[in-house]
């Protein structure tokens, strides 16, 4: 999904990093900590810029104690040297994207399916047994017809993923602007993301973007309801105070900079027992001219600060 990156000055960034950085102190590489999470570098904060394997070279040369994989990129480097990668760098595979477009026409569909099972054994070698995808919040099709269709194919991914004892997240998209983009809403509350995750398979939970939970509405209470066991990987960014109808999803700002409640958020995660990995993605926040390393830092530092503050690292 495309969108348009709004940039923010280098100056603000810089004041950001120079205060995150008086907070910090010496910096904890994210690692583990005492709750089992630990932060995963993610795209969104090198710009695209950065190709695999150095991709997770990069997250451990900046201090990540996981990294997002390119699933495609690293199945073409075969499973013996992306094994070898990972141990050499003493880093984690956090997560996968879900290499089926699931939502699109049946011929795409299959064809996706096809491959589905190698790429599952893949994950599940390199220790990533982590895949993720996106629910789609609304749609030319009418829900009802919608969703039966999703969940005949969601049912016959998770049998296959299970096969090789792989999970999927699916992100559900909690801004208005998604919501009333297409004709037909879909799903986008994460009660509902959830209902609809556990009758698709026991190996299918959520992607737990806090952006879109905040967005949506959904509550600490929605997360424990979700347990751990449903939730299969977390996306980290921050926003402003807006009125609902003028949110873009290019409009997020760096974890402690805006008004979502992460603090009570990760203190939930704890309390549920989450120990996965947590991807800083502020779509919009970095500049198109910060180096790919500048970025993965300012990610870092900002989701460690605020995980030091919910004394969950």
């Amino acid at each position: 999904m495309a969108f348009w990156h709004e940039q923010v000055g280098r100056r603000d960034l810089i004041r950001s990093s120079l205060v995150l950085g008086a907070a910090l102190g010496m910096r904890d590489r994210a690692r583990g900590g005492t709750s089992g999470m630990y932060l995963s570098l993610n795209g969104s904060l090198t710009g695209g810029k950065v190709g695999w394997p150095e991709f997770a070279r990069l997250a451990a040369k900046t201090g990540y104690g996981g990294v997002d994989v390119n699933l495609a990129a690293a199945m073409k480097e075969g499973t013996d040297a992306t094994r070898g990668l990972f141990s050499e760098l003493r880093i984690k595979a956090s997560n996968c994207g879900l290499p089926v477009a699931y939502t699109r026409d049946e011929e795409t569909y299959r064809q996706g399916m096809a491959g589905l099972e190698e790429a599952a054994k893949f994950a599940a070698a390199i220790d990533c047994p982590r895949m993720l995808t996106v629910l789609p919040p609304a749609s030319q099709t009418p829900k009802a017809e919608l969703r039966k269709l999703l969940k005949d194919r969601l049912t016959e991914i998770s049998a296959i993923l299970l096969g090789a004892n792989v999970h999927l997240g699916l992100e559900f998209l909690g801004p208005l602007h998604f919501r009333t983009a297409q004709p037909h809403e879909f799903i986008w509350r994460m009660d509902e993301a959830l209902e609809f995750a556990k009758e698709c398979g026991p190996n299918i939970g959520l992607l737990l973007d806090v952006w879109h939970w905040y967005h949506a509405g959904a509550t600490t209470g929605d997360i424990v309801a979700a347990g751990k066991s449903r939730i299969v990987h977390v996306h980290l960014s921050d926003c402003l105070k807006l009125p609902a109808d003028q949110v873009r999803d290019n409009q997020r700002v760096l974890p402690g900079e805006g008004v979502i409640p992460l603090v009570e958020f990760f203190q939930t995660l704890k309390k549920i027992g989450y120990e996965g990995g947590v991807s800083p993605e502020p779509i919009g926040r970095i500049p198109k001219d910060m180096s790919p390393e500048e970025g993965a830092r300012l990610g870092l530092d900002s989701g460690l600060a605020v995980m030091r503050k919910a004394g969950v690292a």
